[in-house]
């Protein structure tokens, strides 16, 4: 028997668990390690669900020819593309993008909406809290009304900023404190304002496919999907959620509340501006891409912390990886389930997380 162990029982403090703490990181990066390779399986069956039949082997061996290719154009290792023309277009100019900018969306929705529940200290809060959401549809509608739609990305974006700002304006308490509650209160204040100026654009102007078009974006879709909008999607989540996963300690001060968090050293006042305007930005950039989906934000975070607890370095990239494997298989079934009609896949969303969430309430502690 050591010193440690004689000790132990006289003071009554604990021994510490240093190989427990070592399991837990270890089932933490097989489970990520193992929800990684699920989410690149299922990105590979996506991409080969349609009319054409291709293959997963096909879709690898592709890729593959594609990246040699590029790495070293000319060169006659590389080996053929197992795909014909019409095929490679289908999956590097249709699906491809579409299943990359779903993964991305998904993941940066689950990462935002974690983020927010930890922010305002309420798991039932979600990336769309502070009005973005209607913001973004705000601007995308002006566009689209006006048969801009090319514009569409960007007015989006800007409209989902706009909203931010009106939000912290009205937020901001007397010292520049972003107190949760009122911050709530304002996102859901300026939300309502402008889902009200949405529903008078749409009254008064909206005609013919362009109705259709408002529609379709408002329920949340990929459909005509580009390569360049999956690319701002990807690289908002990686960058944007990346800067907030650097947060995650941060993020747990946050749950004993503003005192306890200054006791602990963090900057409660500048931490929450930061923390808000990342998550704003991050959820700005994925709405601007694809239009308003729920219950992605809100659903995945809060399964996993009932999991894995509150701990938000452990939350994070499991909600991401889970967010992505949701939205990725949600997308896919939006779009073959009722062929040939696409469904908006912020129905299936709303469809599938509704129930759930109601049996996660029933559950939960809350």
């Amino acid at each position: 028997m050591t010193d440690l162990d004689r000790r132990a029982p006289a003071t009554g403090s604990p021994v510490p668990r240093v190989g427990g703490h070592r399991s837990g990181r270890l089932a933490l990066a097989g489970g990520l390690l193992g929800l990684l390779a699920l989410l690149l399986l299922a990105m590979s069956w996506a991409v080969t669900v349609g009319p054409a039949s291709i293959t997963v082997g096909q879709v690898w061996g592709s890729a593959w020819h594609h990246v040699c290719s590029a790495l070293a154009p000319g060169s006659v290792s590389c080996a053929a593309d197992p795909l014909t023309a019409i095929q490679d277009a289908i999956v590097w100019q249709g699906r491809g993008a579409r299943v990359v900018a779903a993964a991305s969306v998904g993941a940066g929705l689950a990462v935002a909406g974690t983020v927010m529940q930890a922010v305002v200290r309420n798991p039932l809060a979600d990336p769309y809290l502070l009005g973005v959401s209607s913001g973004a549809s705000l601007g995308a509608v002006g566009v689209l009304v006006l048969g801009m739609s090319v514009l569409l990305p960007v007015a989006a974006f800007v409209g989902a900023v706009g909203a931010l700002v009106l939000t912290l304006l009205l937020a901001t308490a007397r010292g520049g404190g972003l107190p949760p509650v009122r911050t709530v209160l304002a996102g859901v204040a300026v939300g309502q304002a402008c889902s009200a100026l949405v529903s008078f654009v749409i009254f008064w102007s909206a005609t013919g496919d362009s109705y259709r078009e408002i529609l379709s974006w408002l329920l949340g879709s990929f459909g005509g999907i580009t390569w360049p909008e999956t690319a701002l999607a990807l690289g908002g989540t990686v960058v944007l959620g990346g800067l907030l996963a650097s947060r995650s300690r941060v993020l747990d001060a946050f749950a004993f509340g503003d005192v306890s968090a200054s006791s602990l050293g963090v900057d409660v006042r500048r931490e929450r501006w930061l923390l808000l305007v990342v998550v704003t930005l991050l959820t700005a950039v994925l709405v601007s891409v694809c239009g308003s989906i729920g219950f992605v934000g809100l659903v995945v975070p809060h399964a996993v912390r009932l999991v894995l607890g509150s701990r938000n370095h452990r939350v994070m990239p499991v909600a991401a990886l889970v967010g992505a494997l949701f939205l990725l298989l949600a997308d896919t079934a939006a779009r073959t389930v009722f062929e040939p009609r696409e469904l908006p896949v912020g129905i299936l969303t709303a469809a599938i997380g509704a129930p759930v969430f109601a049996v996660l309430l029933r559950r939960s502690r809350l």
